[in-house]
Protein backbone atom coordinates (compact mmCIF):
# COMPACT_ATOMS: atom_id res chain seq x y z
CA UNK A 1 0.00 0.00 0.00
CA UNK A 2 1.58 3.37 -0.92
CA UNK A 3 1.13 6.26 1.92
CA UNK A 4 1.35 9.93 1.66
CA UNK A 5 2.21 11.46 5.25
CA UNK A 6 0.95 15.06 5.73
CA UNK A 7 2.17 17.05 9.19
CA UNK A 8 0.47 19.89 11.21
CA UNK A 9 1.39 21.33 14.03
CA UNK A 10 4.59 22.30 15.65
CA UNK A 11 8.28 21.40 16.06
CA UNK A 12 7.41 17.97 18.25
CA UNK A 13 5.02 16.69 15.64
CA UNK A 14 7.37 16.93 12.56
CA UNK A 15 9.95 15.12 14.90
CA UNK A 16 6.97 12.63 15.83
CA UNK A 17 6.52 12.30 11.60
CA UNK A 18 10.18 11.88 11.65
CA UNK A 19 9.45 8.49 13.05
CA UNK A 20 6.61 7.44 10.50
CA UNK A 21 8.92 8.14 7.92
CA UNK A 22 11.35 5.50 9.26
CA UNK A 23 9.18 3.30 10.38
CA UNK A 24 6.91 3.24 6.91
CA UNK A 25 9.67 4.28 4.84
CA UNK A 26 9.15 1.75 1.92
CA UNK A 27 5.68 2.63 1.85
CA UNK A 28 5.99 6.48 1.54
CA UNK A 29 5.19 8.32 -1.67
CA UNK A 30 5.30 11.89 -2.45
CA UNK A 31 2.35 12.06 -4.58
CA UNK A 32 -1.08 12.17 -3.06
CA UNK A 33 -2.78 11.42 -6.33
CA UNK A 34 -0.88 8.26 -6.17
CA UNK A 35 -1.54 7.58 -2.29
CA UNK A 36 -3.87 4.36 -1.42
CA UNK A 37 -4.17 5.53 2.03
CA UNK A 38 -2.93 8.98 4.05
CA UNK A 39 -1.80 9.73 7.28
CA UNK A 40 -2.54 13.15 8.73
CA UNK A 41 -0.26 14.08 11.91
CA UNK A 42 -2.52 16.23 13.36
CA UNK A 43 -2.51 19.46 16.07
CA UNK A 44 -5.37 20.15 18.55
CA UNK A 45 -4.14 23.33 20.09
CA UNK A 46 -6.27 26.00 17.83
CA UNK A 47 -9.78 25.90 16.67
CA UNK A 48 -9.17 27.27 12.84
CA UNK A 49 -6.23 24.26 12.63
CA UNK A 50 -9.07 21.63 14.01
CA UNK A 51 -11.41 23.41 11.57
CA UNK A 52 -8.66 23.45 8.78
CA UNK A 53 -7.77 19.26 9.65
CA UNK A 54 -11.24 18.53 9.33
CA UNK A 55 -12.18 19.96 6.11
CA UNK A 56 -9.09 17.97 4.83
CA UNK A 57 -10.01 14.78 6.40
CA UNK A 58 -13.17 15.58 4.24
CA UNK A 59 -11.37 15.64 1.40
CA UNK A 60 -9.42 13.26 1.60
CA UNK A 61 -12.26 11.01 2.15
CA UNK A 62 -14.32 12.14 -0.73
CA UNK A 63 -11.72 11.13 -2.53
CA UNK A 64 -12.35 7.23 -1.40
CA UNK A 65 -8.88 6.53 -0.03
CA UNK A 66 -8.23 4.99 3.54
CA UNK A 67 -6.78 7.48 6.31
CA UNK A 68 -4.81 7.79 9.60
CA UNK A 69 -5.46 10.19 11.87
CA UNK A 70 -2.11 10.48 14.30
CA UNK A 71 -0.92 13.26 16.74
CA UNK A 72 -3.07 15.17 19.22
CA UNK A 73 -6.37 16.22 17.34
CA UNK A 74 -7.64 12.28 18.46
CA UNK A 75 -7.09 13.37 22.02
CA UNK A 76 -8.98 16.68 22.18
CA UNK A 77 -11.96 15.87 19.82
CA UNK A 78 -13.59 12.97 18.16
CA UNK A 79 -13.04 11.73 14.68
CA UNK A 80 -15.00 9.49 12.42
CA UNK A 81 -12.18 7.90 10.56
CA UNK A 82 -9.02 5.32 11.79
CA UNK A 83 -6.74 7.07 14.60
CA UNK A 84 -3.80 6.83 16.62
CA UNK A 85 -2.38 9.06 18.96
CA UNK A 86 0.79 10.70 20.09
CA UNK A 87 1.83 6.74 20.16
CA UNK A 88 3.03 6.94 16.54
CA UNK A 89 5.38 4.43 16.90
CA UNK A 90 2.34 2.25 16.55
CA UNK A 91 1.84 3.16 13.36
CA UNK A 92 3.09 0.15 11.65
CA UNK A 93 -0.14 -1.83 13.30
CA UNK A 94 -2.37 1.19 12.14
CA UNK A 95 -1.63 0.17 8.68
CA UNK A 96 -1.65 -3.10 9.23
CA UNK A 97 -4.92 -3.21 10.31
CA UNK A 98 -6.08 -0.60 7.24
CA UNK A 99 -5.01 -2.85 4.90
CA UNK A 100 -6.88 -5.23 5.79
CA UNK A 101 -10.03 -3.00 5.72
CA UNK A 102 -10.60 -2.93 9.94
CA UNK A 103 -10.86 0.13 12.00
CA UNK A 104 -8.00 1.11 13.66
CA UNK A 105 -8.83 3.14 17.24
CA UNK A 106 -4.99 3.29 19.04
CA UNK A 107 -5.31 5.82 21.59
CA UNK A 108 -2.33 4.95 24.30
CA UNK A 109 -2.17 6.91 27.76
CA UNK A 110 1.61 5.54 28.74
CA UNK A 111 4.74 7.45 27.64
CA UNK A 112 7.93 6.16 25.85
CA UNK A 113 11.13 7.19 25.26
CA UNK A 114 10.52 8.31 21.48
CA UNK A 115 14.55 8.96 21.20
CA UNK A 116 15.04 4.89 21.07
CA UNK A 117 12.41 4.80 17.52
CA UNK A 118 14.40 5.42 14.66
CA UNK A 119 13.98 8.90 12.81
CA UNK A 120 14.34 9.79 8.88
CA UNK A 121 14.58 13.78 8.40
CA UNK A 122 16.60 15.49 5.90
CA UNK A 123 18.89 18.55 5.66
CA UNK A 124 20.58 21.02 7.87
CA UNK A 125 18.65 21.24 10.92
CA UNK A 126 17.95 17.88 13.37
CA UNK A 127 14.80 18.25 15.83
CA UNK A 128 15.87 17.08 19.04
CA UNK A 129 13.14 16.22 21.75
CA UNK A 130 14.18 16.40 25.18
CA UNK A 131 10.65 15.62 26.97
CA UNK A 132 6.82 15.13 26.21
CA UNK A 133 3.77 16.50 27.98
CA UNK A 134 4.18 19.32 30.52
CA UNK A 135 3.85 20.61 34.33
CA UNK A 136 0.93 23.52 33.57
CA UNK A 137 -2.50 23.28 33.65
CA UNK A 138 -2.81 26.52 31.50
CA UNK A 139 -6.95 27.39 31.61
CA UNK A 140 -7.18 27.60 27.55
CA UNK A 141 -4.64 24.83 26.39
CA UNK A 142 -5.64 21.09 25.10
CA UNK A 143 -2.20 20.13 24.05
CA UNK A 144 -2.11 18.88 27.95
CA UNK A 145 -4.97 16.47 27.19
CA UNK A 146 -2.80 14.89 24.12
CA UNK A 147 0.57 15.05 25.26
CA UNK A 148 -0.14 14.52 29.22
CA UNK A 149 2.03 15.28 31.98
CA UNK A 150 6.01 16.10 31.72
CA UNK A 151 7.70 12.09 30.88
CA UNK A 152 11.75 14.02 30.41
CA UNK A 153 13.93 11.86 28.22
CA UNK A 154 16.88 10.27 29.70
CA UNK A 155 19.62 12.24 29.67
CA UNK A 156 22.13 9.35 28.10
CA UNK A 157 19.25 9.24 25.28
CA UNK A 158 19.22 12.68 24.30
CA UNK A 159 22.99 12.84 24.13
CA UNK A 160 23.83 9.94 22.54
CA UNK A 161 21.00 10.71 19.91
CA UNK A 162 22.40 14.40 19.13
CA UNK A 163 25.85 12.92 18.89
CA UNK A 164 24.54 10.54 16.11
CA UNK A 165 22.88 13.68 14.30
CA UNK A 166 25.99 15.23 14.32
CA UNK A 167 27.78 12.43 13.25
CA UNK A 168 25.07 12.04 10.32
CA UNK A 169 25.91 15.60 9.15
CA UNK A 170 23.14 18.10 10.74
CA UNK A 171 24.26 21.54 11.77
CA UNK A 172 22.10 22.72 14.10
CA UNK A 173 20.37 21.02 16.74
CA UNK A 174 16.66 22.47 17.73
CA UNK A 175 16.33 21.39 21.10
CA UNK A 176 12.30 21.08 21.45
CA UNK A 177 9.66 20.35 23.99
CA UNK A 178 5.92 21.38 25.02
CA UNK A 179 7.90 23.01 27.80
CA UNK A 180 12.27 22.86 27.21
CA UNK A 181 12.52 24.80 30.75
CA UNK A 182 11.16 22.17 32.69
CA UNK A 183 13.08 19.59 31.57
CA UNK A 184 14.22 16.80 34.47
CA UNK A 185 11.34 18.41 36.90
CA UNK A 186 9.43 15.20 36.95
CA UNK A 187 11.42 13.17 38.64
CA UNK A 188 13.67 12.88 42.26
CA UNK A 189 16.38 11.26 40.43
CA UNK A 190 17.20 10.97 36.62
CA UNK A 191 16.47 7.70 34.66
CA UNK A 192 19.97 7.30 33.86
CA UNK A 193 20.61 6.60 38.08
CA UNK A 194 22.10 9.58 38.80
CA UNK A 195 21.39 10.95 42.31
CA UNK A 196 20.50 14.13 42.14
CA UNK A 197 18.34 15.93 39.02
CA UNK A 198 19.71 16.93 35.07
CA UNK A 199 17.84 20.24 34.77
CA UNK A 200 18.47 22.03 31.50
CA UNK A 201 21.15 23.94 32.17
CA UNK A 202 23.40 21.10 32.40
CA UNK A 203 22.01 19.24 29.93
CA UNK A 204 22.61 22.11 27.44
CA UNK A 205 25.93 21.66 28.88
CA UNK A 206 26.55 18.29 28.50
CA UNK A 207 25.60 18.98 24.45
CA UNK A 208 28.10 21.96 24.04
CA UNK A 209 30.63 19.49 24.86
CA UNK A 210 29.70 16.91 22.08
CA UNK A 211 32.34 17.44 19.24
CA UNK A 212 31.64 19.34 15.74
CA UNK A 213 31.02 22.42 14.51
CA UNK A 214 27.14 22.73 14.86
CA UNK A 215 24.87 24.80 16.89
CA UNK A 216 22.14 24.61 18.98
CA UNK A 217 18.52 26.37 19.19
CA UNK A 218 16.50 25.76 22.88
CA UNK A 219 13.13 25.74 22.45
CA UNK A 220 10.13 27.70 24.06
CA UNK A 221 10.35 27.85 27.82
CA UNK A 222 7.75 29.19 30.48
CA UNK A 223 8.56 31.97 32.53
CA UNK A 224 7.96 30.03 35.71
CA UNK A 225 10.53 27.38 35.25
CA UNK A 226 13.04 30.03 33.79
CA UNK A 227 12.87 32.18 36.58
CA UNK A 228 13.91 28.95 38.62
CA UNK A 229 17.21 28.03 36.47
CA UNK A 230 17.41 31.61 35.40
CA UNK A 231 21.60 32.11 36.37
CA UNK A 232 22.42 28.48 35.49
CA UNK A 233 20.80 28.94 31.99
CA UNK A 234 22.52 32.60 31.27
CA UNK A 235 26.08 31.30 31.84
CA UNK A 236 25.35 28.02 29.70
CA UNK A 237 24.27 30.63 27.18
CA UNK A 238 27.52 32.29 26.80
CA UNK A 239 28.68 29.23 24.98
CA UNK A 240 29.28 30.15 21.17
CA UNK A 241 27.53 26.49 20.21
CA UNK A 242 24.11 28.00 21.62
CA UNK A 243 22.17 30.76 19.56
CA UNK A 244 21.64 33.58 21.93
CA UNK A 245 18.26 33.30 21.28
CA UNK A 246 14.95 33.15 23.50
CA UNK A 247 11.65 31.83 23.13
CA UNK A 248 9.87 32.89 26.02
CA UNK A 249 6.10 33.31 25.89
CA UNK A 250 3.70 35.68 28.37
CA UNK A 251 0.21 35.67 26.96
CA UNK A 252 -0.68 38.66 28.34
CA UNK A 253 0.28 41.77 29.32
CA UNK A 254 -1.71 41.74 32.68
CA UNK A 255 -2.06 39.81 35.59
CA UNK A 256 -5.59 39.61 36.28
CA UNK A 257 -5.72 37.67 32.84
CA UNK A 258 -2.80 35.65 33.83
CA UNK A 259 -4.26 34.71 37.19
CA UNK A 260 -7.65 33.61 34.98
CA UNK A 261 -4.68 31.69 32.17
CA UNK A 262 -3.48 29.98 35.51
CA UNK A 263 -0.38 31.05 33.73
CA UNK A 264 1.69 30.81 37.68
CA UNK A 265 4.46 34.30 36.91
CA UNK A 266 3.44 37.37 37.01
CA UNK A 267 4.18 40.16 33.96
CA UNK A 268 6.82 41.92 36.97
CA UNK A 269 8.77 38.05 36.73
CA UNK A 270 8.31 37.66 33.15
CA UNK A 271 10.25 41.33 32.72
CA UNK A 272 12.79 41.05 35.10
CA UNK A 273 13.33 37.32 33.28
CA UNK A 274 14.01 39.53 29.98
CA UNK A 275 15.80 42.40 31.19
CA UNK A 276 18.61 39.97 33.07
CA UNK A 277 18.77 38.20 29.53
CA UNK A 278 19.34 42.02 27.31
CA UNK A 279 21.92 42.52 30.17
CA UNK A 280 23.80 39.43 29.89
CA UNK A 281 23.42 39.29 26.02
CA UNK A 282 22.79 43.03 24.29
CA UNK A 283 21.96 41.38 20.69
CA UNK A 284 19.26 38.74 22.04
CA UNK A 285 16.98 37.84 19.91
CA UNK A 286 13.81 37.91 21.45
CA UNK A 287 10.34 35.72 20.65
CA UNK A 288 7.23 35.83 22.73
CA UNK A 289 3.61 34.58 22.27
CA UNK A 290 0.66 36.45 23.21
CA UNK A 291 -3.36 35.22 22.89
CA UNK A 292 -5.74 38.49 21.86
CA UNK A 293 -9.32 38.37 23.07
CA UNK A 294 -8.69 35.90 25.89
CA UNK A 295 -12.26 35.56 27.32
CA UNK A 296 -12.86 38.56 29.88
CA UNK A 297 -10.24 40.70 28.87
CA UNK A 298 -10.77 44.78 28.96
CA UNK A 299 -9.78 46.95 26.14
CA UNK A 300 -7.66 48.46 29.34
CA UNK A 301 -6.17 44.75 29.94
CA UNK A 302 -5.33 44.57 26.30
CA UNK A 303 -3.62 48.39 26.41
CA UNK A 304 -1.48 46.63 29.18
CA UNK A 305 -0.15 44.17 26.62
CA UNK A 306 0.82 46.80 24.06
CA UNK A 307 2.41 48.14 26.54
CA UNK A 308 4.60 45.09 27.86
CA UNK A 309 5.41 45.20 24.25
CA UNK A 310 7.09 48.65 23.74
CA UNK A 311 8.77 47.82 26.99
CA UNK A 312 10.39 44.26 25.99
CA UNK A 313 10.98 45.11 22.55
CA UNK A 314 10.81 41.14 21.48
CA UNK A 315 11.94 40.63 17.94
CA UNK A 316 8.85 37.98 17.20
CA UNK A 317 5.74 37.64 18.72
CA UNK A 318 3.49 34.87 17.75
CA UNK A 319 0.16 36.21 18.00
CA UNK A 320 -3.14 34.25 18.43
CA UNK A 321 -6.55 34.94 18.51
CA UNK A 322 -8.31 33.00 21.08
CA UNK A 323 -10.74 29.85 19.96
CA UNK A 324 -11.84 28.18 22.68
CA UNK A 325 -10.67 24.48 22.68
CA UNK A 326 -12.80 21.06 24.18
CA UNK A 327 -12.92 20.48 27.84
CA UNK A 328 -10.79 23.21 28.71
CA UNK A 329 -11.65 25.23 32.39
CA UNK A 330 -11.29 29.39 29.68
CA UNK A 331 -14.14 27.71 27.40
CA UNK A 332 -16.83 27.93 29.77
CA UNK A 333 -15.74 31.72 30.37
CA UNK A 334 -17.27 34.54 28.64
CA UNK A 335 -16.29 35.02 25.40
CA UNK A 336 -15.01 38.16 23.55
CA UNK A 337 -16.57 38.95 20.18
CA UNK A 338 -15.01 37.87 17.00
CA UNK A 339 -14.21 41.83 15.24
CA UNK A 340 -12.59 42.58 19.07
CA UNK A 341 -10.24 39.70 18.81
CA UNK A 342 -9.96 40.60 15.43
CA UNK A 343 -9.01 44.46 15.96
CA UNK A 344 -6.34 43.18 18.79
CA UNK A 345 -4.55 40.87 16.80
CA UNK A 346 -4.28 43.35 14.48
CA UNK A 347 -3.25 45.76 16.66
CA UNK A 348 -0.68 43.90 18.33
CA UNK A 349 0.71 42.68 14.33
CA UNK A 350 1.21 46.53 13.60
CA UNK A 351 3.23 46.74 16.65
CA UNK A 352 5.50 44.05 16.21
CA UNK A 353 5.99 44.42 12.83
CA UNK A 354 7.51 48.11 13.76
CA UNK A 355 9.56 47.14 16.57
CA UNK A 356 10.69 44.21 14.73
CA UNK A 357 11.75 46.79 11.47
CA UNK A 358 13.44 49.13 14.15
CA UNK A 359 15.26 46.37 15.54
CA UNK A 360 16.35 44.78 12.63
CA UNK A 361 17.65 47.80 10.89
CA UNK A 362 20.41 47.96 13.25
CA UNK A 363 22.19 44.99 11.72
CA UNK A 364 22.73 46.61 8.17
CA UNK A 365 26.02 47.45 7.75
CA UNK A 366 27.27 44.63 10.31
CA UNK A 367 29.43 41.42 9.20
CA UNK A 368 27.79 37.70 11.03
CA UNK A 369 28.47 34.61 10.24
CA UNK A 370 25.59 32.81 9.02
CA UNK A 371 24.48 28.92 8.90
CA UNK A 372 22.80 28.22 5.89
CA UNK A 373 20.24 26.07 6.38
CA UNK A 374 17.82 26.00 3.73
CA UNK A 375 16.76 27.14 0.02
CA UNK A 376 14.69 30.28 -0.10
CA UNK A 377 11.26 31.54 -1.21
CA UNK A 378 13.54 33.28 -4.45
CA UNK A 379 14.64 30.83 -6.38
CA UNK A 380 18.75 30.58 -5.91
CA UNK A 381 18.56 32.58 -2.63
CA UNK A 382 19.22 30.31 0.64
CA UNK A 383 17.97 31.19 4.47
CA UNK A 384 20.57 31.34 6.79
CA UNK A 385 20.85 31.87 10.81
CA UNK A 386 23.29 34.31 12.61
CA UNK A 387 24.74 33.75 16.24
CA UNK A 388 21.01 34.97 17.59
CA UNK A 389 19.15 32.83 15.13
CA UNK A 390 17.74 36.09 13.06
CA UNK A 391 17.21 34.83 9.37
CA UNK A 392 18.83 35.72 6.57
CA UNK A 393 17.97 35.79 2.82
CA UNK A 394 21.80 35.30 1.57
CA UNK A 395 23.39 32.34 -1.03
CA UNK A 396 25.51 29.79 0.05
CA UNK A 397 25.77 25.99 0.80
CA UNK A 398 23.29 24.20 2.90
CA UNK A 399 25.11 23.74 5.97
CA UNK A 400 27.71 26.20 5.46
CA UNK A 401 29.21 28.64 7.79
CA UNK A 402 29.46 31.46 5.91
CA UNK A 403 30.82 35.07 6.24
CA UNK A 404 27.94 37.85 5.24
CA UNK A 405 27.38 41.53 5.38
CA UNK A 406 23.69 42.72 5.96
CA UNK A 407 22.26 44.92 3.09
CA UNK A 408 19.18 45.35 4.16
CA UNK A 409 16.49 44.77 6.60
CA UNK A 410 12.54 43.61 6.75
CA UNK A 411 10.41 43.27 9.49
CA UNK A 412 10.77 39.75 9.36
CA UNK A 413 14.10 39.32 8.11
CA UNK A 414 17.25 40.70 7.10
CA UNK A 415 19.30 40.34 3.55
CA UNK A 416 23.02 39.80 2.50
CA UNK A 417 22.87 39.85 -1.28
Amino acid sequence: MSIYLETYGCTMNHADSEIIRAILHDSLTDSYEEADCVIINSCGVKGPTERKIRKRIAEIQADNKALIVTGCLPLISPLSTNVVGTNVYDIYEAVTHVEKDHPVNLIATSKKNKLCYPRKGDGVVAILPISEGCLGFCTYCAARLARGHLFSYPVKSVIKTAQTFIAAGYKELQITSQDTGCYGMDRESNRDGDRERTYLPALLQALTEIEGDFKIRVGMMNPNHVKDILDDLMEIYHDEKIFTFLHIPVQSGNDDILKKMNRKYTVAEFKDICSAFKREFPQLCLWTDIIAGFPTETDEQFQDTLQLVRDITPDKINVTRYSPRPNTPASTMNLIPGWIKKERSRALHRLRMKVSYEINQSYVGKSYTVLVEKQGKVPSTMIGRTFNYKPVVCHGTPGEFKNVIITGAKPTYLTAL
